[in-house]
């Protein structure tokens, strides 16, 4: 069972025209002292363009593996064989390498492809990226040890390359060279030639700022904190990631790192359209499964599926704490550690946690805690700016003075689980360090019930002080600045934390009440969702009376794979049958289940398909819209798509296989939203969707999509 190994590479930029560049990659032939595995490499065919623009060198290149002595005893081999192809274009300026194996290619097929070329903001900068697949199809039963080599070779390969570059850049300079002509056409200018003035003096896309660049900063970070929002982002290609970027913003990561944020970066935006979390963010989820990127994959589209549901993105703006907690909340934000990663104090043991459950219900105090994490990724963002590092999670200071027996509470400490369970699976490494002052007698019970609900990785970063050894050494002055500890530790800083307090018994409500105000704040959802199953769609019946509407639809597939039919038909569907087995409307607590099209009606005669059917896979987003031709009724189809015998996806995984032969693989889950707007008003639909009611997610730079052709469906591959 071969894995396919892949690489992605972010751009990095070097600051120095491509035909300089070029001049220092040349060096590298035939051998060269920086890469001791790179023993040799012949010319095997050369071929140059009349005009030289154009050069390809195929070179077959002896590498000299660092591997194991029995390795290459079993093997047979002393040196393993690699053919590149490097095609120069010196019109385009851009370099293009192909490499293959030629050693063990029956076993084992690595392919390589690296691209030089000009940057897009500023043509004497040069890009370079690179990809790579290892698919190890059989090794004499070695071959994971294998694999493990290859990978650690190649990542240290990457991380010279660009040493590489710049060792051969300094060596021309040394000898005098810092400039190199581009290429000019040898002929005679012709008036209609477009490269008839190779020196004219090209104005850059955009005017960078001197002082920025001094400082290092990429185009890109530049474009993005552009003030006037209409101003075009150009940026790194397709909105690539550069290297410089991620060392400033994200932190040091490794080459397989980088390449597994960049990889499932490179999927949302193909799946999730205009709904994608900052960078920071996606790589939280891969930290958090150690860059597993199947199942950050899974972790992170079930957290955007549950802030587009619950509308997440919207609370900071929206939701306003009620008094209760106003008053008797006793946490709140307070400077920075020496980390610089925002401060959060949280007076538990002066908390009235059963009072505050009584008198707000799990609900909103959930909600209060979600308010507090968003407020603490905005924190984060802020920092990074102001620190110039990355800092992508905060320090929690709990002081538990004052904890007692009823602080034991089964239905506080329900909730206090629950929302453990709910900030965990939505904002994983977001807790930096937790700090644990004043601990009392009783705390072990407390610690032995929570501490099972939260991982491992997140445990490690508690610390504990009993009594005062807080003050002492090893305490809070190892982590808190002197200046900023709060008054109430004894520090000369006033603290703005509510104190707490008891909660008056005359604000509790009972349960009834709470009931009716939970129902109200968890589906303050314009979404519905709906279940289909095997041969039971889900559909939606629009009646249109003006000819020349526009039909929009939002969804996110949550479960299994559908296909997406919208029909129109002259007569109305009969309401759906009630029947007393229930074969129409299988409700189940996963949501509705509606078919309306008679078993009698056939397509083409009593209703028809006025546009493609659209296959969706599991974790994809689609937005869309239908232009209207007839007035009538329209019925929007969620149908479930079954896989055909040997369906051959990017992704195949064991998971998909096993998930097809289990019972449940027959329900899919979808999350819809409809509307229909008048023609005249649709211009702007997009955007009027997205401001007013779409779920579009917060965390999403603003990718909208809203140059849409009359009718279709936004979802790409």
């Amino acid at each position: 069972a071969a894995m396919v190994q892949k690489y992605q590479s972010p751009v990095r930029v070097y600051k120095h025209p491509f035909e300089l560049i070029m001049a220092a990659y040349e060096r590298r032939f035939p051998t060269c002292p920086l890469i001791p595995m790179f023993v040799a490499s012949d010319t095997v065919n050369e071929y140059k363009s009349e005009d030289e623009a154009i050069h390809v060198i195929e070179r077959r290149c002896k590498l000299d593996i660092d591997a194991p002595r029995l390795l290459k005893k079993i093997a047979g081999v002393d040196y393993v064989y690699f053919v590149q192809k490097n095609s120069l274009n010196r019109r385009e300026r851009t370099l293009h390498i192909e490499a293959y194996n030629e050693t063990f290619s029956n076993r084992v097929i690595i392919n390589e492809h690296c691209s030089y070329t000009v940057h897009p903001d500023n043509e004497d900068w040069t890009c370079f990226e690179q990809s790579a697949s290892l698919d190890i199809k059989s090794f004499f039963g070695f071959e994971s040890t294998v694999e493990k080599i290859a990978m650690k070779q190649y990542t240290s390969n990457i991380k010279k390359g660009k040493e590489i570059i710049e060792y051969y850049l300094k060596q021309l300079e040394e000898e005098g060279i810092t400039f190199v002509p581009r290429w000019t056409p040898p002929v005679a200018c012709k008036s209609e030639s477009s490269t008839c003035h190779p020196r004219r003096p090209v104005s850059p896309a955009i005017n960078i700022p001197e002082s920025a660049t001094k400082e290092g900063l990429s185009s890109k970070e530049i474009l993005n904190t552009s003030s006037s929002p209409s101003e075009p982002t150009a940026g790194t290609p397709d909105d690539k990631l550069d290297a410089d970027y991620i060392k400033r913003y994200l932190g040091d990561l490794t080459p397989m790192q980088e390449s597994c944020l960049i990889r499932l970066r490179q999927w949302l935006q193909e799946t999730h359209k205009g709904k994608i979390p900052k960078d920071e963010h996606i790589l939280r989820f891969l930290r958090a499964r150690d860059f597993n990127i199947d199942k950050a994959r899974e972790i992170l589209c079930q957290s955007l599926t549950w802030r587009k549901q619950h509308q997440v993105d919207f609370i900071l703006d929206t939701w306003n704490p009620p008094q209760v907690l106003q008053d008797y909340y006793a946490g709140g934000w307070h400077h920075h550690d020496k980390d610089g990663r925002p401060l959060y104090v949280l007076r538990l043991g002066q908390m009235d946690t059963k009072g505050l459950v009584r008198a707000l219900g799990e609900e909103a105090l959930l909600r209060y805690v979600l308010s507090i994490n968003e407020e603490g990724l905005r924190r984060c963002e802020e920092n990074t700016k102001v620190f110039g590092r990355p800092i992508s999670s905060w320090t929690c200071l709990v002081d538990l003075e004052g904890l007692n027996m009823r602080h034991l509470w089964r239905p506080g400490v329900k909730a206090l689980l629950r929302i453990i369970e709910v900030v965990e699976a939505n904002y994983p490494e977001t807790l930096g360090r937790l700090l644990i002052l004043r601990a009392p007698r009783v705390f072990p019970v407390l610690w032995t019930l929570v501490s099972p609900f939260i991982d491992d990785n997140t445990r490690k970063k508690f610390l504990i002080y009993a009594g005062n050894d807080y003050q002492g050494p090893g305490g809070l002055l190892d982590y808190i600045d002197k200046e900023i500890i709060p008054d109430f530790l004894g520090g000369e800083c006033m603290c703005e934390v509510p104190e707490g307090g008891l909660v008056p018994k005359s604000l509790y409500r009972t349960a009834e009440e709470l009931e009716n105000e939970d129902i109200k704040l968890w589906t303050e959802t314009i979404y519905q969702s709906a279940s289909v199953f095997k041969g039971a769609p889900h559909e939606v019946l629009i009646q249109i009376v003006d000819a020349s509407s526009v039909i929009t639809w939002d969804f996110d597939v949550c479960k299994g794979d559908i296909v997406f039919n919208i029909f129109h038909s002259k007569r109305a569907p009969q309401p759906p049958k009630k029947d007393s087995l229930g074969a129409h409307s299988i409700t189940s607590p996963g949501g509705n289940n509606v078919q309306l099209i008679d078993k009698v009606w056939q397509l083409g005669r009593d209703y028809s398909m006025v546009e493609s059917p659209l296959i969706c896979k599991e974790g994809e987003s689609v937005q869309g819209s239908h232009v209207t031709r007839w007035p009538g009724f329209y019925i929007l189809q969620w149908k479930f798509h079954s896989m055909p015998a040997c369906a051959t996806t990017n992704l195949p995984r064991v998971d998909d296989v096993l998930a097809s032969l289990q019972v449940s693989s027959h329900k899919c889950k979808v999350m819809y939203y409809t509307e229909v707007i008048g023609s005249e008003d649709f211009r702007g639909s997009m955007t009027s969707l997205e401001s007013s009611h779409s779920g579009f997610s917060q965390l999403s730079a603003a990718t909208t999509s809203s140059s849409q052709s009359h009718s279709s469906s936004m979802i790409s591959r």
